[in-house]
């Protein structure tokens, strides 16, 4: 018999063709095999992280959240004349007006984090902190600003995301029977937030002629998009906790930066900003994609 590669040679075009052919095929099938395999042991991996960390890890996405607030309120309190001044002079409204705007802020966002970390009257609390959002967009002259508007945007899907998880399930018709509605609000409201935290990443774009950002860019986007269609979400949005969260400490470190430079604030607003993002990813981590999404789908195939 002739070996294997006089075998090869031996063969005629039509069957050397149909030889590599399936070759090729027998490769792909066997790639696609590996990566799911890795696939599904990464999402083993991510179960178990889930499953240890399933009682904090809802207060923790609370927390990341509420931090753009938390540091903005303080900072109305510690910059008090320099905020009241800066609105004066921005919109020449008199001291009166200038000092209700930052009292409103003061107040609005300090109380409407107390509220959503002890989970009171978590509707009320995350329309006065939409407010507030809308309200500087608009004081600040954000609407015009495409990046620091995309961030705002992001801003609010976070706060989507809390108040669907502060909304309860539909409930049954009959005790110990499961409710057939879908809660479609809730799912919306998922929807809605994960589009919204898209936003962010855009802005975290850089198109710069290195391999390593290059990189950084296509999977972050890759993660997003699957995060915002809902296709192994829970996994995705924890890779892409870690990628911002990684990043936003390189890139916005600014506790490196000396207090009288202008650049420690823009930095500090940047930090904050992102990690109440990250804290919406973390929450979907904790509430999964909703029924709106294709891994919800995916249960009904």
């Amino acid at each position: 018999m002739c070996g294997l590669r006089k075998l090869f040679f031996c063969l005629s075009p039509h069957h050397s063709s149909r030889f590599l052919t399936i070759a090729y095929v027998s490769t792909a099938v066997s790639n696609m095999a590996l990566q799911k395999e890795w696939l599904a042991k990464a999402e083993e991996i991510a179960d178990q992280i889930l499953r240890h960390g399933k009682h904090v890890l809802p207060t923790i996405a609370r927390l990341c959240l509420i931090s753009t607030f938390l540091e903005d309120g303080i900072r109305m309190w510690v910059q008090w004349s320099e905020q009241r001044e800066y609105m004066d002079m921005s919109w020449g409204c008199g001291k009166f007006l200038a000092t209700v705007f930052v009292l409103v802020n003061l107040i609005g966002q300090l109380g409407g984090c107390v509220m959503v970390i002890g989970r009171f009257r978590v509707t009320i609390a995350c329309g006065v902190l939409f407010f507030i959002v809308v309200l500087q967009t608009f004081a600040y002259s954000i609407l015009w600003d495409v990046q620091f508007l995309f961030r705002n945007l992001a801003l609010i899907g976070a706060l989507l995301l809390v108040l669907a998880e502060s909304r309860v399930e539909g409930k049954s018709l009959f005790a110990g029977v499961p409710s057939l509605g879908d809660n479609k609000p809730k799912n919306y409201l998922q929807l809605t937030g994960r589009v919204l935290l898209a936003f962010m990443f855009i802005t975290l774009l850089r198109f710069e002629f290195s391999f390593l950002q290059a990189a950084q860019d296509v999977l972050g986007s890759v993660l997003m998009v699957l995060v915002t269609i809902g296709y192994k979400t829970k996994l995705s949005a924890l890779i892409l906790v870690c990628l911002l969260g990684g990043l936003n400490f390189y890139h916005n470190a600014w506790w490196n930066i000396p207090s009288y430079k202008p650049l420690r604030d823009f930095l500090k607003y940047d930090f904050f900003q992102t990690l109440s993002v990250i804290g919406g990813l973390l929450m979907i981590v904790s509430l999964g994609p909703g029924g709106v999404s294709m891994d919800e789908h995916k249960k009904k195939w």
